[in-house]
């Protein structure tokens, strides 16, 4: 078990804080702000990098994602910075994955060139409707327009490119989605994340609709109908789900993403990122501070991460059962055996086998579609008591 990461790889996540507005579904660490001093933030988030590589400097580095927040508004000599210090002390891998996620505006599509330059090699473009009034209606402050033209430069600069929807939205029918869904398609993407509208607490939308003010929201029937719609359209594509919601063309799937589905280590710096490391053959959750001010004077002090939280082997068995049965490969059931310390898997498994919601073969484990309209329940359901 002490080196278990590897059945699954390492990668390193860049949170970048900052955005131009706060979208209202939002709940992800994001601050609007202005005059950021990029030089700055680049040599800390730079020597954050090394800080956690001298711990693990005889890995080899499969992925790298820069998220947030919005990393667009990252300079392309930020991103660069930060890509050189990787280099200093890791090994890339030879198929290394570079993500970048970013606003489609045109702005920011104008800085794609010099990401790739820096060393990027996919982008993740925050599209989230091809519709004008759900675009303000979500917060967002491109166009549709800016959005088919940012794909487009996109697809020039960079050899992989994946796009976020979101459906579920208010007063959308089945028929406005299949057709939505179906000129996204039309762009020809080897890679979509789908994701259903949820309000989180501690959102815009969450006060709104305490409020009364967030009208025609799908029920619960509509929802799952606009789900089995999604899976459909996508499957008859050639962009079957390969975990909840994200589809790809097979070999186009997210590298950075299956490393924290498959339970892999994976390095977190900036501002509330998190991480699992595993160190002389112990696991460790690791955790930032979430203000970019209070992050920004500590990572400069000499030390960003805030948090070395030890994992025991069932902490680490319940984190691979909520990531694991994300996909449609499942999980390893050596592997998941071996976290619990068992030689057979507990009987709720075999109960929600027979209900229809899991499938198991001799290896693996996974969700069943049915199972997926209720993961988190059975998630709930199946993680291990802590008692005993």
């Amino acid at each position: 078990m002490s080196e278990d990461w590897q059945n699954a790889g390492f990668g390193l996540y860049v949170h970048w804080p900052f955005c131009e507005a706060k979208c209202p579904y939002c709940d992800f660490n994001s601050h609007v702000t202005s005059g950021i001093d990029q030089t700055r933030w680049a040599n800390a988030l730079a020597d954050e990098v090394r800080r956690i590589a001298e711990k693990t400097q005889t890995r080899s580095l499969g992925s790298i994602f820069f998220g947030g927040g919005t990393p667009s508004l990252m300079h392309p000599e930020t991103v660069d910075t930060i890509l050189r210090a990787t280099r200093e002390t890791w090994h890339w891998a030879n198929d290394i994955e570079i993500t970048l996620e970013a606003n489609p505006r045109s702005v920011e599509a104008g800085r794609f060139s010099g990401y790739a330059d820096a060393g990027v090699n996919r982008v993740s473009l925050g599209v989230q409707a091809l519709n004008p009034d759900d675009l303000k209606r979500l917060g967002r402050l491109h166009d549709v327009d800016e959005a088919k033209q940012a794909l487009a430069t996109a697809r020039q600069v960079f050899d992989r490119v994946s796009f976020d929807l979101i459906y579920a939205r208010q007063d959308q029918t089945l028929d406005m989605w299949d057709a939505e869904l179906r000129e996204a398609l039309t762009f020809n993407p080897d890679h979509m994340s789908l994701y259903q509208l949820t309000i989180e607490q501690g959102t815009a939308f969450w006060k709104r609709a305490e409020n009364g003010g967030l009208k025609g929201l799908p029920d619960e029937d509509l929802g799952a109908d606009l789900y089995d719609l999604t899976q459909e359209i996508c499957n008859t594509a050639g962009l079957p789900a390969y975990e909840v919601s994200n589809h790809a063309r097979p070999g186009a799937e997210s590298r950075h993403n299956m490393i924290y589905w498959t339970y892999g280590d994976y390095a977190g710096v900036g501002p509330g990122a998190h991480g699992r490391v595993t160190l002389n053959g112990q696991k460790f959750a690791t955790s930032t501070e979430l203000q970019p001010g209070k992050w920004l004077k500590q990572a400069e002090a000499g030390d960003g991460v805030q948090e070395w939280r030890t994992l025991d082997l069932p902490d680490q068995a319940g984190e691979y059962l909520m990531m694991g049965l994300r996909i449609s490969d499942g999980l390893d059931k050596g592997r998941l055996l071996n976290m619990l310390g068992m030689d057979t898997l507990p009987s709720q498994f075999e109960e929600f086998t027979e209900f229809g919601l899991l499938w198991q073969n001799e290896t693996a484990l996974g969700v069943t579609q049915r199972g997926r309209l209720v993961l988190n329940a059975l998630v709930a359901e199946l993680l291990p008591d802590p008692d005993h």
